[in-house]
């Protein structure tokens, strides 16, 4: 861990954070909190994967769709039009419309091929971009003058790591340039989190092996073949089952790091409160 005592949270002129857990929970919302407050800078990893890392995949394929409208495709191969997406912290929808959900493609859904393509692209590039960590802590403070640094991870981080392994390098990488704090949530905020999703389903990142099984029980439970699936039907399915699946994830990543309640981040709003919440949180580790 990179801070250890209380004090050296509170001393450090320099004070370096990462958060994950499950996507709702207050990542997105304490990065804001401390941008604002002026001396944190906020380091998105799913921005840095929709601009740095897939940035090309998801402009190409708006691309591909224009080509196949004749009046589009001229302009494009003549330079006449510029197509590309408009990611920003708050808005990653042209991150998530790309992953897009496997299914019958006439109700919006992408061959699973193509799908299982596209997860793979964002595993390699997420552990990319939380390799990239100390890199931007760095940079943030000799470019920029920034003090103090967050980085807001995706919710899919306990995808492509192995906390059981001491040597993982993502996570070695991580604990060295921060102090992970894992958000966790209560029954009630899944319960939550899951009515949520299902008012409006939204892509999401899979481990490759969880997701081969659980295309496979729908299809099985659903007595269709897989250009039959409903894609919001099945990622409506799958996500209940996905955050099960990544509780015990997160609970051993949180061995390299503190845990703090999601309750008690819901209650912080300032830096000043947010310093004094770690604080407390290592004194009672």
């Amino acid at each position: 861990m990179l801070y250890t005592k209380p004090d050296e949270w509170t001393n450090s002129k320099s004070k370096r954070v990462l958060l994950f857990g499950m996507s709702g929970l207050g990542k997105t919302y304490i990065s804001n909190l401390l941008r604002e407050d002026g001396d944190w800078f906020h380091y998105s990893i799913d921005y840095r994967i929709g601009t740095r890392y897939m940035g090309e995949f998801i402009s190409d394929s708006y691309k591909l769709a224009a080509m196949k409208t004749p009046y589009l495709g001229e302009l494009l191969k003549s330079d006449s039009i510029y197509i590309d997406s408009n990611i920003t912290f708050d808005n990653l929808a042209p991150l998530s419309n790309y992953l897009g959900k496997p299914g019958n493609i006439d109700l919006g859904g992408i061959p699973i091929a193509e799908y299982e393509k596209r997860q793979e692209q964002h595993r390699k590039a997420e552990v990319a971009a939380l390799l990239d960590t100390g890199y931007f802590a760095s940079r943030s403070k000799e470019i920029y003058q920034y003090n103090n640094f967050i980085c807001d991870s995706g919710g899919s981080i306990c995808e492509v790591v192995d906390p059981d392994d001491p040597n993982d390098p993502v996570m070695s990488h991580l604990s060295k340039n921060t102090l992970l704090v894992w958000i966790k949530g209560s029954e009630a905020h899944t319960e939550a989190l899951i009515e949520r999703f299902d008012k409006n389903p939204k892509p999401m990142c899979y481990d490759k092996s969880f997701l081969a099984t659980k295309w496979k029980e729908f299809i099985t439970l659903k007595k269709i073949g897989e250009s039959e699936v409903n894609p919001n039907e099945f990622i409506r399915w799958t996500y209940a089952k996905a955050l099960s699946h990544r509780q015990p994830r997160y609970e051993k990543m949180s061995h390299w790091g503190i845990t703090v309640k999601a309750e008690d981040i819901e209650n912080v709003k300032n830096a000043h409160q947010f310093n004094v919440l770690i604080k407390k949180i290592l004194t009672n580790k």
